[in-house]
């Protein structure tokens, strides 16, 4: 659970493989197979290089998350780079869980697996998963997309193919006994750096009983104060395709590092 006294947001990183190689990607159009795939971002430098300056500056609770097949080696780069350090999502089953932990992840991060081909919730393959990793080394996915009622319904397979399963906090308590965090994408606006959902992050900081992490939109380093505000800082923040880290002008890696230094919010003056 969330220590009790005032919580802070913090910014954690990711990276995101595609084809072996870090990108950054417009979330909505991540299907492989066609040919509407918008890339905002493709790295010269490999996985390890952005692990290693995670390291470096003592971001943790950071993930690595796989968008296809292709990416296993490039993702053992990174977790080799900076061994328990980050977490790992994109294939994860309850098979190859235990393997991904042994390579270095703190935790590993589960959507798809979690459903069947029509994408409703399978609570035995969720189980076999918390008994391959225990749930404390398990994040469970559930990032989403909108619905016509202004609600939000999970997503899975590349957040292409829409679950049974609705974002609410019922959902929320349902699962949160299997797991340690929840990551939650919002692939409307992801890679779109056009504005968080600040409905989605105030509905996931009412919740607030066990860490969260959203990603999706953000453009400023202001979001990361706006999220903090939004959630009672119960919520932290991914931010991609707006970092000049990964090619973006509109926030400074180093200004986000700085954030996370912050002193507490109970810290005497």
């Amino acid at each position: 659970m969330i220590p009790s006294g005032p919580a802070q947001t913090r910014f954690r990183p990711c990276i995101d493989l595609h084809e072996g190689r870090v990108k950054q990607i417009v979330g909505g159009t991540l299907d492989s197979a066609t040919e509407s795939l918008r890339t905002n971002f493709v790295a010269d430098q490999p996985p390890a290089w952005f692990a290693s300056q995670f390291a470096r500056d003592g971001l943790r609770g950071g993930h690595v998350i796989m968008l296809g097949p292709g990416n296993e080696s490039a993702a053992r780069e990174a977790l080799s780079a900076y061994p328990d350090g980050l977490q790992i999502g994109g294939g994860i089953t309850d098979e190859n869980a235990a393997a991904w932990l042994d390579a270095g992840a703190t935790h590993v991060i589960a959507t798809s697996f979690l459903f069947d081909r029509d994408g409703r919730l399978q609570e035995e393959k969720l189980a076999r998963l918390v008994r391959a990793t225990g749930w404390m080394q398990l994040v469970i996915d559930l990032s989403c997309r909108r619905t016509d009622d202004g609600g939000w319904v999970v997503a899975m397979n590349r957040w292409q193919t829409l679950t049974d399963l609705p974002l609410t906090h019922e959902t929320l308590d349902r699962l949160a006994g299997s797991c340690a965090e929840f990551l939650i994408h919002a692939a409307d606006v992801e890679g779109l750096c056009g504005g968080i959902d600040a409905d989605l992050v105030a509905l996931l900081g009412a919740w607030g009983k066990k860490p969260v992490t959203y990603a999706g939109g953000a453009r400023s380093l202001d979001d990361l104060h706006r999220v903090e505000q939004l959630s009672g800082g119960k919520v932290d923040l991914t931010i991609g395709s707006a970092l000049d880290l990964f090619g973006g002008s509109l926030v400074k890696y180093a200004d986000c590092v700085a954030f996370n230094r912050r002193p507490p919010a109970n810290a005497s003056p």
